[in-house]
């Protein structure tokens, strides 16, 4: 993996304006603005965590809902991640992660496969649905389009938790932790590709 392990995607739609830059092999320096605090906030978390430069200029019809702005923005940081991945050689492939969150009790549970084939699992059930205004569907539809985009598996579960906050909070650093674990590089697998088949994706 000698080339940098990079991408800069523009997304220019009627409802959405998005501007992306990724390095993978970051050092968690990132600036995410899209008008919607929470979820620049769970943006950052997620760079924090898997250790990305993740940079995200964005803008929509938030005024109409937060729907289009954050499931576009899932579709091109999961572009962005396809990208930069390139064709995979070397990387471990797979990501495993559990998280727990103080005094929430909330534990998320991820295992992701960056093997070139989408496969979307979301298992998360809260009594609550609202963090402010902002309605926590639409993080499923988020991760939705990343897995799909990103051309990947990825399970996410959230095993219990009381504070929604800390919930989604749990489910973001999950993610990133099993990324960081699943874009890594094996040192004796450097040149391979993590399948047996000879191709990712097929």
């Amino acid at each position: 993996m000698d080339k940098p392990r990079t991408a800069h995607i523009e997304r220019n739609t009627k409802e959405t304006q998005i501007d992306l830059t990724l390095n993978i092999d970051g050092q968690a320096n990132y600036e995410n603005s899209t008008g919607v605090p929470f979820f620049d906030h769970m943006l950052d978390l997620l760079a924090k965590h898997a250790l990305l430069d993740l940079k995200i200029q964005a803008s929509g019809d938030i005024d109409v809902d937060y729907h289009h702005l954050v499931e576009d923005v899932g579709i091109v940081l999961g572009e962005a991640f396809n990208q930069a991945l390139g064709d995979r050689k070397g990387i471990n492939r797979y990501g495993f992660w559990v998280l727990p969150m103080d005094e929430a009790q909330a534990a998320a549970e991820v295992c992701l496969d960056l093997g070139g084939r989408p496969f979307f699992v979301y298992k998360m059930d809260h009594p609550q649905h609202y963090i402010r205004d902002f309605d926590v569907i639409i993080i499923k539809h988020f991760w939705r389009s990343f897995c799909d985009s990103a051309k990947m598996n990825l399970h996410i579960e959230l095993k219990f938790g009381e504070d929604l906050h800390h919930c989604i909070e749990a489910i973001f650093k999950s993610v990133a932790r099993a990324l960081r674990v699943a874009c890594d590089s094996d040192p004796r697998a450097l040149d391979l590709l993590p399948s047996s088949k000879g191709r990712i994706g097929a």
